[in-house]
């Protein structure tokens, strides 16, 4: 049997439900980890993912942040909070579904670079590679997935001189992206897709960068090396970004065993 795992930043599920729920019915994965919900767990449109077949788990936040695990198999809460600090942000949640450890994760962007963001940011990068060290010992199928506001390298940039300023791009981030793979956690778009240029996952509203195909790669699926050895297949689906009032993130899919 296949298990298909995506992970996708909505930008609002309110704004975004009809086009959520119809790539839903279309594609069919067995667990859509979402982030930058943009509302409380209260507010959370359950219904058309319940006529869908998906049970969900929340943690949200009022027109901010927020994140969500919708699953075709029970939902097995785990942490509603990345451990480490008090956090009043709505950023992470993690469960056992489908036979995996699953996280659904929103990074801070961090911008502008220097300020409280910025060092945010980069705690939350530590507080989640120490997490994930526990994690690891563990020893079970583990996915760390969503939106990590951090290009990994230059080939997951359309021009990175444009971006290197940008917290998302700085070498303070990419080195905290790192560290988390030096654990033994693999990057699963590129375990098997290593050469791959013109990889986005996003592309700002602003300059047409859509239209010129200016986009940069930060929605990630981490595995741990159980998960790795069941992985078949990674891929992006660009088609809902060119869709109307689209979110500004798209979709990335895995296959495992």
């Amino acid at each position: 049997m296949t298990i298909v795992v995506a992970t996708w930043n909505v930008n609002s599920i309110k704004a975004r439900e009809s086009l959520v729920l119809g790539w839903l019915g279309e594609v069919q994965p067995d667990v859509l980890l979402m982030q930058e919900i943009k509302c409380t767990e209260d507010a959370f449109p359950r219904q058309g993912f319940a006529r869908l077949g998906y049970g969900v788990a929340v943690v949200g936040q009022k027109n901010w942040n927020g994140v969500a695990v919708a699953s075709r198999h029970p939902i097995e809460e785990l942490a509603r909070q990345l451990p480490g600090e008090e956090d009043a942000q709505a950023r992470y949640l993690e469960v056992r579904t489908a036979g995996l450890r699953v996280a659904s994760l929103y990074l801070p962007n961090g911008n502008p670079v220097g300020s409280d963001k910025f060092a945010y940011k980069l705690r939350w990068l530590e507080r989640l590679r120490h997490h994930a060290a526990c994690l690891l010992e563990e020893d079970e199928p583990l996915v760390l997935g969503g939106d990590y506001n951090v290009i990994p390298e230059t080939i997951d940039c359309h021009d990175p001189a444009a971006w290197q300023d940008d917290a998302l791009f700085r070498p303070e981030s990419r080195r905290g992206f790192r560290a988390l793979l030096w654990l033994g956690l693999y990057d699963a778009f590129r375990a098997l897709h290593p050469e791959d240029k013109n990889a986005w996952t996003f592309w700002d509203y602003q300059g047409g960068a859509f239209q010129l195909d200016h986009g940069i790669r930060i929605d990630h699926l981490l595995l741990s090396p159980q998960a790795v050895d069941r992985l078949r297949a990674a891929r992006i689906d660009r088609r809902p970004r060119a869709m109307p009032k689209a979110s500004d993130h798209t979709p990335v899919l895995i296959e495992l065993d």
